[in-house]
């Protein structure tokens, strides 16, 4: 009997949640399993879902086959009907212990084919149950689940629930806990982070969060955010971007657009200005600070000039990391009912971002030449810059350490250093 194999689609929080059902199933004693914890993101992820499926049940097939994750619970019947598949879990059932201990006992007896029920019923996110994952020297820590947000092109909100919260408390135990064991960068996870705290007695914000983490764990090297929606951001966390080094000056933002009236449509709760008026107050309190942020092509009903707006926001905002994504149709969302963009069109304008995100990565990556960085070694050879830069190293360093050095080149993605 073998240890189950588990896959992993989309994003940073599905990564932290196989890593707790890795724990579960052991402790429930699983064997001869293949699990496949999916994306919903987009259409195209879920093909992508079905065609892994696929894959791995002709490379293992005398394994139990399980699919989990946001695209089983928002389409259980899809992957039910698939003759590869041998049980669906929903996001809620696959971090409850007695999910993975009826799979162990019984995998088609006692267990339901198919269990997913109503996920927004759920109040509570399962923050207790691991302590982060990572690479030796980076740990991700879930804070927050779920979003109370409706945005017209998105599905997330069915695949994760209503908003909640993991409390502070929890939270900063964990990252001591993480320090103990040697890591020293911690990375705030979560669906919708900037809500954090809205559903918590006396409504504390993802700031009081921050703050709280970096006075009661002192010997925590670096915090990171993920994902935030700039829209959301609140006093104490601009303090903490001013005032707490520690605090690494790199976000990634929310943005989707730089049209307002694409914004309007997609039901953001942000227009243009609001974006660029964030990047150029941040910059104002932390100058080094360096932005990522997701961008739509291609949403429906957008022209060619509300196209223009998303090319000059990366320029306006002086983006560095985009996330390019290619719209395409959610059934169910009421972007899907819009009317659509040529398909051509969508991969030509992609293309465009992704062309102008390239030259945003090669302006920064240049600007850092000659100068001196506090680098998080990630391997022996790579390692990450406050700002994120990858910088790739001709002699090894201690994996975990985080050390200075000189930037003496760059190649098309990344620094070089001695």
């Amino acid at each position: 009997m073998s240890a189950p194999k588990f896959t992993t689609l989309g994003c940073r929080l599905n990564a932290y949640e196989t890593e707790a059902m890795k724990e579960l199933s052991a402790q429930a004693g699983l064997t001869d399993a293949v699990i496949v914890n999916t994306c919903a993101v987009t259409s195209e992820a879920v093909r992508k879902a079905r065609q892994e499926i696929r894959k791995l049940r002709r490379e293992n097939p005398d394994a139990r086959l399980i699919v989990t994750g946001c695209a089983a619970q928002t389409e259980p019947q899809t992957f039910a009907a698939m003759d590869e598949v041998n049980a669906v879990i929903g996001n809620t059932e696959k971090m409850q212990p007695e999910t993975w201990t009826g799979m162990a006992a019984d995998f088609i007896g006692e267990t339901e084919a198919v269990q997913v029920d109503d996920i927004m019923s759920v109040t509570e996110t399962a923050g207790h149950l691991i302590d982060g994952f990572g690479t030796r020297s980076r740990a991700y820590v879930q804070v927050q689940n779920g979003c109370d947000h409706r945005c017209t092109f998105c599905i997330i909100p069915y695949g994760r629930g209503n908003s909640r919260s993991v409390p502070a408390g929890v939270v900063v135990d964990q990252i001591k806990r993480l320090v103990d064991r040697g890591y020293n960068e911690v990375v705030l996870t979560g669906v919708d982070l900037t809500s954090w705290g809205a559903d918590l007695p006396a409504q504390p914000q993802l700031g009081d969060l921050v703050m709280r983490i970096l006075k009661l764990v002192p010997d925590l090297p670096r915090l990171r955010i993920s994902s935030i929606d700039s829209i959301e951001v609140d006093d104490n966390l601009m303090q903490a971007i001013a005032t707490e080094p520690r605090l690494m000056p790199h976000l990634h933002l929310s943005l989707q657009h730089g049209d307002d009236l694409i914004l309007k449509r997609m039901k953001r709760r942000h227009l243009r200005d609001d974006a660029i008026r964030f990047a150029e107050d941040a910059r104002k309190l932390r100058p080094e600070m360096t932005f990522g942020a997701d961008i739509i092509a291609g949403f429906p009903t957008e022209t060619e000039a509300h196209f223009e707006n998303s090319l000059k926001l990366v320029r306006d905002c002086n983006l560095t990391w985009l996330h390019v994504f290619p719209y395409s149709p959610r059934s169910g969302t009421p972007a899907a009912r819009m009317p659509q963009v040529n398909g051509k069109a969508i991969k030509e304008r992609a293309a465009r971002l992704r062309a102008e995100g390239n030259r945003q990565v090669q302006n920064h990556l240049s600007a850092q030449i000659g100068k001196t960085h506090r680098i998080l070694m990630e391997n022996p050879h790579m390692g990450r810059t406050e700002q994120f830069a990858e910088v790739q190293f001709g002699s090894p360093k201690a994996e975990g350490a985080v050390i200075e050095a000189l930037v003496t080149g760059t190649d098309a993605t990344s620094l070089r250093a001695a």
